[in-house]
Formats: structure tokens, sequence, C-alpha cells
């Protein structure tokens, strides 16, 4: 088993529950392939017991066992508050498949439910699923879902929905809620077999450092610094950025009230259950940093045991302080990229300022408005381009557009070169709310095509795919609001 430590409270094993009467809602099959399951000409799983398996329903098909299925305690901050002991509630982690860990979300009661039933609904399992791959395709470090398994129990939230199973994977599942427990309860020892794992198994690099836990938090911090940059820069908003819904490997997961901007806002919040916009898009790198506050306070009793208290707050402080340079670094170097430009000039950060203030300004849509830079023409008057008619204030625009042809002029690059850049760089096609709330309800009338179909122009995000054009238009003015919850 991949998790590190075992008994006490930190982990339960445990069978899911299983799943009445199953049937396939989605199924990856390119990640299927990549990890060796046999598929039939459905592109499903040519064994029929993987549905048993992905349900809940069984441990073992022809090709896997999964002999000890576990859930883990953890704890963490939720909106700011600490929560005290949290857990995996209605997720099961089966064992290992390939380099990933494979749980099963929505799969049923377990010692760390609290309050809950264990059950996901087939709405949010449909959101994660697409919402995963497509990330992934995007190229953002993200947990993966294999596929979506339904059943007509009926399972009770604001209205009487469905259950769903999400199959999800990732290399681990441990994130900053795991070194909150542990050093919450005063348990020493786990903190030091949890680090020790991380760096025996995912951060080699830093076992040969002087101080490897403190290189250990520094990697950590690092990778989380870099990840919200890519959010930023692809107009993805988590929604419930708690501190136990945070990687220790920088991946995104836990897809919750996600969504990805249509028309661009500053202070865009994807989440209704956050009524002060604690997780809005521009709080999402500050509160990525407290969360990292929150891990160098797990972290802390490792470093005493090498120093003084006051000498390890101090260290953490410090390595935590680099924070706010490394996410400048990695948003400025995802940023340049979106607008093809390839050096660093020092009036940078102001240029792509401006430019997302004025898209704030004019509401304009995020992923069409980057990806029209693709059409600009370095040689062109500041007027002649594709992007001047979705700006309000053309006056400010035209200057904005007239620094930016001056600072392509810094470039030894020809326009063909930076153009086919910027198509690689600014997706054409991305998960929007409307496109998954459509394909959601025909899944509740048993229609699951449109998943598969939406799953298919996802993971191809940067093509043309003209045969598909209608799926990178922003939604209808009676889609832009779609409200999305916790509740799932």
């Amino acid at each position: 088993m991949a998790f590190p430590l075992q008994g006490d409270d930190t982990c339960q094993s445990i069978a899911p529950t299983p799943l009445p009467e199953p049937y396939w809602v989605g199924f990856s099959s390119s990640l299927g392939r990549e990890l060796g399951i046999a598929l039939n000409e459905s592109k499903l799983p040519a064994d029929p017991l993987w549905l048993s398996v992905l349900s809940g329903n069984a441990l073992a098909n022809k090709e896997h066992i999964f002999s000890n299925p576990i859930a883990t305690a953890y704890s963490g901050h939720q909106f700011g508050i600490w929560a005290g002991q949290l857990g995996d509630g209605r997720a099961i982690l089966l064992g290992d498949i390939g380099p990933y860990e494979i749980q099963l979300k929505g799969s049923g009661i377990t010692r760390y439910s609290r309050m809950g039933d264990g059950r996901a609904v087939l709405r949010s399992s449909i959101r994660e699923f697409l919402g995963s791959e497509a990330m992934h395709a995007l190229g953002v470090p993200t947990s993966r879902a294999l596929a979506v398994t339904g059943s007509k129990k009926p399972v009770m939230r604001e209205t009487l929905e469905t259950a769903a199973v999400c199959t999800r994977l990732a290399p681990s599942f441990l994130r900053v809620g795991h070194f909150e427990h542990f050093a919450a309860a005063r348990q020493t020892e786990r903190l030091q077999q949890l680090a020790d794992y991380l760096l025996d198994i995912h951060y080699q690099e830093c076992r040969d450092s002087d101080d490897p836990y403190l290189s250990l938090f520094s990697a950590m911090s690092r990778r989380s610094a870099e990840l919200v940059a890519h959010w930023q820069s692809v107009g993805f908003c988590h929604g419930v950025l708690n501190s136990d819904n945070i990687s220790v490997l920088g991946l995104t997961i836990d897809y919750g009230p996600f969504g990805m901007m249509d028309r661009f806002q500053m202070d865009h919040i994807c989440n209704h259950s956050d009524s002060q916009g604690r997780y809005a898009y521009h709080n999402q790198p500050q509160i990525m940093h407290w969360n990292m506050a929150c891990l160098a306070g797990g972290m802390l009793p490792l470093l005493e045991k090498r120093y003084s208290t006051e000498e390890a707050q101090q260290k953490l402080q410090t390595a935590l302080e680099q924070f706010p340079t490394q996410y400048r670094e990695a948003w400025l170097q995802r940023f340049r990229a979106k607008l093809g430009l390839l050096e660093e000039h020092a009036n940078d950060f102001e240029l792509i300022e401006n430019l997302l203030q004025l898209m704030h300004q004019s509401r304009v849509d995020f992923t069409i408005t980057f990806r029209l830079f693709a059409q600009v023409q370095a040689q062109a008057d500041y007027q002649s381009n594709p992007l001047r008619d979705h700006f309000i204030d053309r006056q400010a625009f035209d200057a904005w557009m007239q620094s930016y042809l001056d600072r392509l002029k810094l470039e030894q690059r020809s326009d063909l070169s930076r153009q086919n850049a910027i198509l690689n760089t600014n997706p054409k096609f991305v998960l929007r709310n409307y496109l998954a709330q459509h394909a959601i309800l025909l899944a509740q009338q048993d229609d699951f095509s449109e998943i598969q179909k939406l799953l298919q122009i996802l993971e191809n995000p940067y093509a043309e795919q003209p045969e598909h054009e209608a799926y990178s238009a922003p939604p209808p003015k009676e889609l832009e609001d779609i409200v999305l919850s916790c509740s799932s």
C-alpha cells in the first residue's frame, strides 16, 4: 500500500459500500490505455468486472487485486477556521495501479464521515471526471479521473439526486491536512514517517540536503506557488482552498465547486457558499501562501528535533517568505508565454497587469481573448487587430496595444513562430460551466454520450477542431451565471 502510515486513528481498513446496480457513466479510455487496461470496441474495459471494482462492489478482477482498501484521517482549516479532525469521509483508497494510487470517491461511509452519508452524486462526479482530465490536457498538475459509475440509488442534497462513484488517481493523495493532523495530535513519530516517505518516494532531490525536512517544506511550497500561477494563467478557480484540500505534491485535487472563468473578473467567485470571497480568483495566490503557513506549522515539530523552537520557526518563516517571489516568477513566465513573449524585460509585469485590468473592466472572455493574440501582426497598426472590438474603452486598449507592439519589437522572433507558440499556450477549448451542465442534464436522463464527446474535445484543447467550433463559444447570456456550491 502506498499510504505510509497504518494503525491507531491514522487510517481505517474498510471495504467500499457496494453501489446498487451500477452502470458506466464515463470512462477515460486514454488513461485506461496508459494503465494497461484492455478495452473493448466501445472503449470500455474488456473485463466486465472493472465495472464492479470501480463501483465499490468488488476488490478484484482478472487484472488487479486490491486486498487492503483504506480511508485516512487528516485535519485542516476550512474557510480559515481550524476544523479539527476530518478525513476520507466518502473516499476509499483501493491501492496502487501503475504509478498511481487509485481512490473511489462516493464509495460509502467511513470512520471519518462525521454526519455525512459517504456518497457522491452524479452531478459532482461528472464535473470532477471532466475537470480532472481537462486540466491534465491543459498541462496543469492534477489528480486524474479514470471513470464515473452511476446508480439509481437516491441521495439527498438540496434536492433528491442519484448516487455515483468517481474513480480518481494521483501519485499520492497526501495533503497539508495530514501534516496538520499529526502535528495537532503531537504525534511527531508519525510526522517523521510521513515526511520520510515523501523524501524517499516523491522528493528524492531533498534527501541529501543539509536539512532534508526544511528542504522538503521549501520544495512543497515552491510546487504550490507554481501550481497556483498555472491556475491563474488558465482562468481556473478552485472554489474551496481549505488546507485539507491542498496536495503536498503540488497537484490540483478535490474538485468541488470549481470553474473556468468565462467573462474575466478579478474578484470572480465560483462557489456561492463563499459569501466573503475568500477563495475568489484574485485571492488564490494569497490563500495558497496561507496554506503553506499551515504546512509550516505542521512541520515545525520535525525541525524542533534539530533546532530550538525559535530557530525552527525562523527557518520555516524564511522559507515561507520565498513563496511570493516564486509565485511572481512563475506567473510572469506563464503570462509572457500567453502573449508570445520569450525574453524577460523589466516592464513586463506592468504590461500584463494593465491588460488584465482592461479585461476586467470590459468583462471580456478570458479564454477567447488570449487565443486571439495569435492573430496579432507585430508590424500592424495598433487598431488593426481582432481584439479591439472586445473592449469597451477603445482609447485605453489602443494605448495598451501600442505598448504591446513596441514590446514585440524587442523580440527576435517571427510572427509565425510567435503565433504558433501562442496557439500552443492558450487553449481554444476549456470545460466551461454551461458545457458541463448540459452534459449533466443529459446524463440525468440516462444519455451519457455528451460526456464522452466533451472528454474527446477537451483532451485536445489547443487543436482547432473546426468540427467542434460551437464548444469554444462563450456561454449564452442566460447561462453565464450557473451557481455552484460545496454540496455534492
